[in-house]
């Protein structure tokens, strides 16, 4: 069966260079202009994908993505974008969007993205796309705001057969995520399988990820198949991504653009079908500046972001989390706690956890393990737990509690305002000249003019 292709760009010369090179691959091609056109193109004949400018006249890539995820939620949209716009292609993304690629591009970068969005409608065509809250939470709890933010991203992402990249402080819950995400995934029935980078050691990455043939090396009595290929037709989750070798990142980029890889000790080139979702705590694009990092795998990883938040930025959430382990580990324990007291979700509210959700999760089931009556009272909780919390506890002029973090951070915030104040008053508002004083570039010293409402007019009104 030839699959057909809309190309759409507002570019005569990109619809003529793309069409050529896709009905070379055998595939049938029609252009459009611009979103409106293609609009009418998909009114009248079935397509298997969409390759759509970012930027055109009329009707933009994002508005053609929202119509097409809308009118015809099994045709994937890949959107071809400028290094400029990558931040609105991600964007894009957890709109529905299948995949990105950014100008100038490789012909096979696309013919791949073109190839695996194909095989995935194949898959997804008889499944309809969860609403948030339909979807199996596989155990991640919250209802604030920025759990739904992610559940509605789990739900849109998990149908869909693209990468993606969980970020988050250790014990968010990274791998709770990575698990929602197959479970609600097409490829729920088929293997899940995990494995953490920074646990492995240097000289056995490889044969871990690809597996080994017999008298690969000393030891390798047997052949193995590595998690790679344990993961075909299902999900592979490589945590702590950060930590793999840099030898190791040139591999796995091959793998991912070729879906294929030869074992350690192998000539068999073996091919596989496999989703990655990966996750680290660590600032990889820091990573990527400072050459720890390959930058060309960082973009093929982080197709879509998805950030957790800790457990101090969702207090809201707190109460919940308290309750589902007060469940849980009743039920593991044999206890019998009946509820937390207000002082203690009090203490819970106010205290830091530098250890998230993991250190709460440990927490609770000492409490419900020691507990001397039917509720977690404030003398079940360990003395270091109560001392930090209640020195944490400021107050900020309202009334309220701060902790005391955020108190240190809004002080050292209001004196660099002050100096900065000062030393614009005494350059007379040159900001080369102050900016030369204080240390900073001239685009650093105008960034925090603009973050502390500094620039001449704002002062003056």
């Amino acid at each position: 069966m030839n699959h057909r292709i809309l190309v759409v760009d507002d570019e005569r010369n990109m619809r003529l260079v793309l069409s050529a090179m896709l009905k070379k691959e055998g595939y049938e091609v029609e252009t459009a202009p611009d979103g409106i056109e293609a609009l009418k193109v998909l009114r009248q004949r079935d397509f298997a994908v969409v390759v759509t400018d970012m930027k055109m006249p009329g009707m933009d890539g994002m508005d053609l993505l929202d119509r097409v995820t809308h009118g015809y939620p099994s045709i994937p949209v890949i959107i071809v974008t400028a290094y400029g716009t990558i931040a609105t292609a991600v964007d894009a993304l957890k709109k529905g969007a299948f995949d990105y690629i950014t100008k100038p591009f490789e012909q096979d970068e696309l013919k791949g993205i073109i190839h695996k969005a194909i095989k995935t409608r194949t898959l997804n065509e008889a499944e309809i796309i969860p609403a948030p809250e339909e979807i199996d939470r596989y155990g991640i709890i919250g209802a604030g705001r920025a759990m739904r933010e992610i559940f509605e991203t789990i739900a849109q992402a998990a149908p869909r057969t693209i990468t993606i990249m969980i970020t988050g402080e250790t014990g968010t819950g990274k791998e709770l995520v990575a698990g929602a995400i197959h479970r609600n995934s097409p490829r729920r029935n088929n293997p899940f399988i995990k494995i953490n980078c920074s646990a492995i050691p240097e000289n056995l990455v490889e044969s871990e990820l690809f597996g080994y043939e017999k008298g690969a090396f000393t030891g390798a009595a047997v052949s193995k198949q590595g998690r790679y290929e344990l993961a075909h037709k299902g999900t592979l989750f490589l945590d702590e991504v950060g930590e793999l070798p840099r030898d190791m990142q040139v591999k796995l980029l091959r793998v991912i653009q070729d879906q294929q890889f030869e074992r350690v000790g192998g000539l068999k080139t073996i091919t596989v079908d496999v989703r990655l979702i990966t996750a680290t705590n660590r600032n990889l694009l820091q990573d990527v500046k400072e050459g720890r990092f390959r930058e060309d795998l960082y973009y093929r990883l982080n197709v879509l972001p998805i950030h957790l938040p800790p457990l101090r930025e969702r207090r809201d959430d707190i109460e919940e989390l308290a309750d589902y382990f007060i469940g849980r580990f009743n039920k593991k324990l044999d206890r019998a706690i009946r509820h937390i007291e207000p002082s203690v979700l009090e203490l819970f509210q106010n205290y830091d956890w530098p250890g998230n959700i993991r250190e709460m999760e440990n927490l609770m089931e000492r409490l419900v393990l020691l507990a001397k009556g039917d509720a977690i009272t404030l003398e079940d909780l360990p003395a270091e737990m109560k001392t930090e919390a209640e020195t944490s506890r400021l107050p900020d002029g309202t009334g309220r509690s701060k902790p005391f973090k955020e108190l240190i951070r809004d002080h050292m915030e209001e004196t660099e305002k002050q100096m900065i104040i000062s030393c614009l008053e005494e350059c007379g508002d040159n900001v080369t000249q102050a900016a030369k004083r204080l240390g900073l570039s001239r685009k650093g010293l105008q960034l925090k003019m603009i973050r502390y409402n500094l620039r001449k007019q704002d002062r003056s009104g």
